[in-house]
């Protein structure tokens, strides 16, 4: 694994790029590529998740959720597909005191009250154990994974930023992320789909003679 060059008094890691030898510069100018787009989606992330938990679009709560689960999911994959991320270091830098999550569960919780509680499957692979989940928790379980991450990043930390996405799309957000995401699938359909017989009807025909 390549030493990946950190953003700072240095300057861009392209420049110090340059200067290594060239396979090991397209290593770790792929490494950065990816960093750079996990921390654009982090950002996305926490960006919807917040807008939502503000109560500033309740007719598109539900679809907004999910196109924003589904895009980290998809930067999630790629982080598991990945070969094991190392950083030089076997300790994690202080990035400071964590962040209180807990105004933005409460405020999540009052936007999604009465379809907050789910049934999950503890591990399917294990056995079929049935636990308890609330969307309102797993969304701010994940925030508060990729925000940890993206402090290492934008402190220049690039490779201690990929090491905790990586690590804990594995351990924690990935899982409940996929929980989360079939969820919301399943609202949306029923919130499309089951609608009286008549009104389903009617469509048909209007659809029909359009």
């Amino acid at each position: 694994m390549p030493d990946v060059p950190t953003q700072g008094a240095r300057g861009e890691p392209e420049a110090v790029l340059a200067a290594v030898d060239p396979a090991v510069a397209a290593e770790a100018a792929d490494l950065l590529g990816v960093a750079r787009s996990v921390a654009d989606e982090c950002r996305s992330y926490l960006s919807t998740v917040t807008e939502v938990a503000a109560g500033s679009t309740p007719d598109a709560t539900i679809p907004l959720l999910l196109l924003a689960v589904s895009d980290m999911l998809a930067a999630g994959a790629r982080l598991g597909a990945m070969q094991d991320v190392v950083p030089p270091e076997r300790f994690e830098p202080d990035v400071g005191a964590d962040p209180d999550v807990d105004p933005l569960h409460v405020a999540l919780a009052n936007v999604l009250d009465g379809l907050d509680d789910y049934p999950e499957i503890v591990d399917p692979v294990l056995g079929p154990e049935i636990g308890d989940a609330t969307l309102s928790g797993d969304l701010v379980a994940i925030g508060a994974a990729l925000a940890q991450g993206l402090r290492h990043y934008e402190a220049g930390q690039v490779l201690e930023a990929l090491w905790w996405w990586q690590f804990s799309y594995l351990s924690v957000w990935g899982e409940r992320a996929s929980s989360v995401l079939r969820v919301l699938q399943l609202m949306l359909a029923h919130l499309r789909l089951d609608v009286e017989d008549d009104v389903a009807a009617e469509a048909e025909y209007d659809a029909l003679q359009a």
